[in-house]
């Protein structure tokens, strides 16, 4: 069965349609890479799997069930989001923010609850920052931020991850070891990931499946190898690129050429 399968979805904001006839199926314990531009509707899509957005045309299932027949608790269940930006307006410590991923799973949020307290600490182990429990969340750096929010939607215990640029505005040593955990994940607990990439190095280097987007549709899908050609990333990204093998991987490295200029700049 299908984690997640879409069937003729489109969307539309006021402004006009983001995502077209979309159609496809990603099988329990992939490791999906989306890729395109911006507005390429990367986001509007995973926010469709996430059930933010319903569909103007089309059908999602998640687990072979509708997502449109199923109320927003059991969804939370089942799905966690690591948004490209969250804000926290109150004085939280990182225990209580990943505490807040439990809340799919409550009445009332109880801190007092052993098996929950159980759950949260062991996401904040997997993801290496138990010592940060009782520092304040917003005085934490971003690469730090972005563990504690990995932490939270681990701790819903999600059968399905969605992240929406999960390396932007870090460094290139917290990129490499967010995308590490990341892949650990899939690997070691199965948990099936879905992640909207601005890079497409690290995309290649960290997915094994790609889907490239192109103003609202779908328009490729496959390995690295199969995607990352020069003639689809010109055609999507209006870019001239080189493609080269990874010196240390199998998949490919992609170089931009730079932009050929028949008149020198003028320096002031």
């Amino acid at each position: 069965m299908a984690a997640v399968q879409l069937e003729h979805v489109s969307f539309a904001y006021s402004d006009g349609l983001v995502l077209q006839d979309a159609s496809l199926s990603i099988k329990e314990g992939e490791l999906v890479g989306l890729i395109g531009p911006n507005g390429s509707g990367k986001t509007t899509l995973l926010k469709l799997i996430s059930g933010v957005l319903y569909p103007i045309q089309g059908e999602i299932h998640l687990d072979g069930l509708s997502l449109k027949r199923l109320k927003r608790k059991k969804v939370a269940q089942r799905v966690a989001v690591v948004p490209q930006q969250f804000h926290m307006p109150f004085a939280f410590k990182v225990e209580e923010v990943v505490m807040l991923g439990r809340t799919p799973f409550l009445s009332m949020l109880s801190e007092g609850r052993k098996k929950e307290l159980d759950i949260v600490n062991q996401a904040m182990e997997v993801v290496g920052i138990r010592p940060l429990g009782q520092r304040f969340f917003n005085e934490l750096s971003g690469g730090e931020r972005q563990k504690v929010i990995l932490a939270m939607a681990l701790a819903q215990q999600p059968r399905l991850l969605l992240l929406d640029e999960p390396t932007a505005h870090l460094d290139i040593s917290h990129q490499m070891e967010i995308l590490q955990l990341v892949r650990r994940l899939n690997e070691e607990q199965g948990t099936t990931i879905i992640a909207a990439m601005h890079d497409l190095n690290l995309a290649s280097l960290y997915f094994r499946r790609l889907i490239m987007l192109k103003e609202g549709r779908i328009f490729a899908d496959g390995t690295p190898k199969e995607v990352l050609t020069p003639p689809l990333i010109q055609e999507v990204f209006s870019a001239s690129v080189q493609v080269q093998p990874h010196p240390l991987a199998n998949v490919p490295h992609i170089v931009v050429l730079p932009i050929e200029n028949t008149t020198k700049p003028k320096y002031i």
